[in-house]
């Protein structure tokens, strides 16, 4: 109980016998009240004008408070520990185990010069016998140059039979992903639940890649690789990537990204991007990870973090869409714009049987021999 005291200057309000209070004068109260709900009100509705203007509602920036804008810009040194999402895992936690493995899966993997790797993924569905994954294989076995790249190849292996086929083939690197409650063995068809799930799953092992401190080329397996593609990217980048169509620009983002072929380098900027894009799901939901970048590439929080998109040339990095049509100068081919895995196989078959030819060929001859390809055929 307060003190028997004169409340509130000026207002004639007294405490009678027994304690209570008999006010005589509402309008100062009523006046107050009235004055902090119109404040009170204002502050919503800026703040809500504010996000309306906002390229994204404040709950899709909620991970990205972390970045201390450009100036760090230096590359990860290699110390798992240098970033926050290691340093959240608690000791011992299910999550802490994977992160080890994967290191360790990494290390064995990576490249002597700059802790590069390769990186792909299988489930049961395309590690059947003759299946687009052998002739993935096949492609760096007999391209120019390519069968030491091999040595590098890291395989996300969704499911036991994808991670013991892996196992079956020399030199590669096998990593079993969990992804509790769900079943990845079946083939994931373009846009279901479960090819959404693996997706998104896809884009979250490749940020904890970024944050252990590798720089990763990520390439889908019905890509197939002739020539070695470091040649081409650029030193100093960021993020390089695939495309259906290229504008004759690396830099425009006018560009439809493809995320089958994707060079990325470590950093704080290439880190925050992949938060940004993983935490896409939920905003864009039913949307799978190509979509979804292709919708923040231009937002203004990449151009804030500093990060730079470049796009890969199709003269180069060709595709069904947009085939590299001189072989004298192709590096990969994707089965781009083609659907169902009976359809990729047939294509894919002849386009392995173009370039063996090519191969085949003296070097003085194959200018003026065979210098495109026959497909795409059934793929379009």
């Amino acid at each position: 109980m307060q003190p028997a005291s004169t409340r509130g200057g000026g207002g004639g309000d007294t405490l009678e016998s027994g304690g209570y209070h008999r006010d005589t004068s509402h309008k100062p109260m009523f006046f107050g009240v009235a004055i902090k709900i119109t404040l009170l009100l204002v502050v919503v509705g800026t703040t809500l004008l504010i996000l309306n203007q906002s390229s994204y509602p404040l709950e899709f920036f909620r991970n990205h408070n972390s970045f201390s804008g450009p100036s760090s810009e230096n590359s990860i040194a290699g110390s798992s520990s240098f970033h926050q999402y290691t340093s959240r895992i608690p000791p011992s936690s299910p999550a802490k185990d994977e992160n080890i493995e994967l290191e360790k899966t990494l290390r064995r993997a990576a490249m002597k010069d700059n802790k590069t790797v390769i990186i792909t993924n299988l489930n049961a569905a395309w590690s059947e016998p003759n299946s687009v994954f052998d002739l993935f294989l096949e492609s760096f076995k007999i391209g120019n140059g390519t069968a030491h790249l091999l040595d590098h190849l890291v395989v996300y292996s969704f499911d036991k039979t994808a991670f013991e086929r892996c196992k079956m083939a020399a030199r590669l690197h096998c990593y079993a992903v969990t992804t509790e409650g769900v079943d990845f063995s079946g083939e994931a068809y373009f846009m279901s639940e479960d090819y959404l799930k693996m997706t998104w799953r896809k884009i979250d092992l490749m940020r904890t890649v970024l944050e252990l401190g590798y720089d990763f080329v990520y390439t889908d397996a019905d890509v197939m690789w002739f020539r070695d593609p470091f040649k081409k990217f650029y030193a100093d980048g960021d993020l390089e990537m695939s495309c259906d169509l290229y504008k004759g620009n690396y830099s425009d983002l006018r560009t439809t990204a493809n995320t089958g072929l994707t060079y990325v380098k470590s950093s704080n900027r290439t880190i925050e991007l992949y938060k940004f894009w993983y935490n896409g799901r939920e905003y864009f939901p039913g949307r799978h990870d190509q979509d979804v970048l292709n919708m923040i590439k231009s937002k203004p929080f990449v151009n804030r973090i500093g990060l730079e998109f470049r796009f890969l040339d199709t003269a180069h990095f060709g595709g069904f869409c947009e085939p590299s049509n001189d072989l004298d100068e192709v590096i990969t081919m994707h089965a781009n714009c083609c659907f169902t895995f009976q359809n990729k196989m047939h294509d894919l078959t002849m386009l392995i049987d173009d370039w063996k030819r090519y191969m085949a060929l003296p070097p003085s001859n194959r200018n003026s021999t065979t210098r495109s390809w026959t497909v795409p055929r059934i793929c379009h």
